[in-house]
């Protein structure tokens, strides 16, 4: 097969002008569908590959999109950095994906090195990321940057937010273990994050629609400090650990809710080893709709908070802030309880 290397032979061939060429690869407007499907049936017949760096050159453009993810451990935000990739490599970026891990300290500065790579756009992923030192790195270092965040907030310009409404969600969960005659139940919390601490305001409107006031609600959280490791298999331990706390100091519990599903599955973990039935004795829910969820036995219920989905709409709203658009800087979501053997 010929190879056509520049976009004046494309022109050539499809009867156009090198400009109009240029239009379709760069996704613009302003062309005929008729035209741009002829064109881009050519870039496709010779599998058409842009100069990026001599494009850069003259626009001036890198075609670089920042991803900062915690921990890249962390299924949950891998796939999510997957779809986010996927969507920005169909319009023509290259992306970068960091791992930041916990200290906001280490993010700020993570932000100064996207500005090294001069990205034209960034996508922070998690709410973890909605902080004063990356609010501050922002402002000082990628001011006229488009940034999206998944699932979090910063009040800056410029930067947009798609959120699940995990909130509202958590509530829910508290409604799904009452319509089972459960009244006693408990929420474990892990990272103090704006995410979860948005559940445990659902957990506690929950728990209040049912007559039990915030002072009687038993909410449990994770030993200080762990959040400097991510680890999987230590988030397990530690929803094994809470768990047997719980059992000893609150026998009377008919539910618990980990606002993760590793948490949770610690606690099945410790519920199994007690010889605890689940759900007859203690129903669980766990959040995020992740993979460990759906693999171990009994098979979680849990809170999906749609991160796929958000992520998918915090590229697209990133790509429309790129083109010049302007969109909303805040998109809120629907979660949706996905229900299994553990309820």
């Amino acid at each position: 097969m010929e190879t056509i290397k520049t976009i004046y032979d494309i022109a050539k061939e499809a009867g156009v002008s090198a400009s109009t060429v240029s239009r379709v690869v760069n996704h613009k407007s302003g062309i005929r569908e008729e035209t741009r499907k002829k064109v881009a049936e050519l870039l496709e017949k010779y599998q058409y590959i842009p100069n990026e760096a001599a494009r850069g050159l003259v626009t001036q453009a890198s075609r670089i999109i920042g991803i900062l993810i915690e921990d890249i451990r962390v299924s949950h935000h891998t796939e999510s950095a997957y779809v986010i990739e996927q969507e920005m490599t169909r319009r023509g970026y290259t992306c970068i994906t960091l791992s930041t891990g916990t200290d906001p300290k280490k993010k700020a500065d993570y932000i100064r090195i996207l500005e090294q790579r001069r990205v034209e756009g960034v996508i922070l992923m998690g709410s973890m990321f909605g902080t004063p030192k990356v609010r501050e790195s922002l402002i000082k270092h990628l001011p006229d940057v488009p940034t999206a965040i998944v699932n979090g907030w910063l009040d800056l310009p410029g930067v947009y937010s798609v959120i699940a409404d995990e909130e509202r969600g958590m509530e829910q969960c508290v409604q799904l273990l009452a319509g089972k005659g459960k009244r006693m139940i408990v929420y474990v919390q892990d990272q103090d994050t704006p995410s979860n601490r948005s559940k445990l305001r659902g957990y506690r409107r929950g728990m209040e629609e049912l007559g039990i006031p915030q002072e009687k609600q038993p909410v449990y959280y994770a030993h200080a400090g762990w959040e400097k490791d991510l680890d999987p298999e230590r988030t397990m331990n530690l929803g094994d650990e809470i768990t047997e706390k719980i059992l000893e100091q609150v026998p009377q519990a008919e539910g618990i809710i980990y606002s993760v599903d590793l948490l949770a599955i610690g606690g099945l973990k410790a519920m199994g080893r007690r010889g605890v039935r689940v759900p007859q004795q203690i129903a669980v829910i766990g959040a995020d709709n992740t993979l460990y969820g759906k693999i171990c036995t009994p098979q979680l219920t849990t809170l999906d908070n749609k991160l796929v989905e958000v992520s998918r709409n915090a590229s697209r709203v990133l790509l429309s802030a790129l083109e010049g658009n302007a969109d909303p800087r805040q998109i809120l979501l629907l979660t949706e309880i996905i229900e299994r053997e553990t309820t």
